[in-house]
């Protein structure tokens, strides 16, 4: 039984990491998307207080991510922005509290408010949504500040109207949620960095390789096989040792 345990956590496991890889496929075009990961480590199995180096089963890892850019692809759309290297946009999330995202593809919605395509509010230096006039001519500069012309104001009359929360904090603090967007481990909102540099009129793509993820799935269904042949195997040897004990 302990044999079958050991192939059933293996199989188990596999299936968890096919689940990873089929999300990271399906996010393979979604902007700003980070990789997962799907890491497992092998146990000891304990008998009477010893380990048995020849048995082992399978036990899934913390979630952890790739955090490595993906490609920009410059589109000409005022609204577009890719972050340069490290850093995130700081945006809120539907629980009200702030959240970090990769995805520049942002919009303005009807009530004047920024927000990303998924529809979470961009937030400004001071933690707050922003919140625009209706403009001509908006530009998002390299440090997020967003100038334009308020309808009715002549044309050389470019204002600033607020500036985008960027910042960089550790990526082993950060965790991701069901909602695609990344928070700190402790709650905390991060401070504003200087340093992180907006793109204008670009897109970050995901950092998803697609090839690489498919030669994983085949590889994991090729050891998921595996685990249910010796699955099978064990069944199949412990009804002939019961045969072999009723004859005896």
């Amino acid at each position: 039984m302990d044999t079958l345990y050991i192939a059933m956590t293996g199989a188990k496991t596999l299936l968890q990491r096919q689940d990873v890889v089929a999300n990271n496929l399906a996010n393979a075009n979604t902007s700003g998307f980070r990789a997962e990961i799907a890491e497992s480590r092998a146990l000891p199995v304990y008998g009477s207080g010893a380990g048995l180096p020849t048995r082992v089963y399978t036990a899934t890892t913390d979630d952890s991510w790739d955090f490595q850019s993906g490609p920009i692809v410059h589109t000409g759309r005022p609204l577009d922005v890719a972050i340069n290297g490290q850093g995130w946009i700081a945006v809120q999330g539907a629980d009200g509290k702030e959240a970090y995202t990769r995805d520049g593809n942002l919009q303005v919605n009807g009530q004047g408010i920024l927000e990303t395509a998924t529809g979470h509010p961009v937030l400004g230096v001071n933690g707050t949504p922003i919140s625009l006039p209706p403009m001509t001519g908006l530009t998002i500069g390299s440090n997020g500040t967003i100038s334009g012309v308020p309808q009715g104001n002549q044309p050389n009359g470019l204002l600033v109207i607020n500036q985008i929360k960027l910042v960089n904090p550790p990526e082993k603090d950060l965790r991701k949620g069901a909602d695609g967007l990344f928070r700190a481990s402790d709650g905390k909102a991060a401070s504003e960095d200087p340093g992180v540099a907006l793109e204008g009129g670009a897109l970050e793509g995901s950092n998803v390789n697609p090839i690489h993820s498919m030669i994983q799935m085949l590889q994991d269904s090729r050891q998921f096989e595996m685990q249910t042949k010796l699955i099978q195997t064990i069944d199949q040897d412990r009804n002939t040792a019961n045969q072999i004990l009723v004859l005896s």
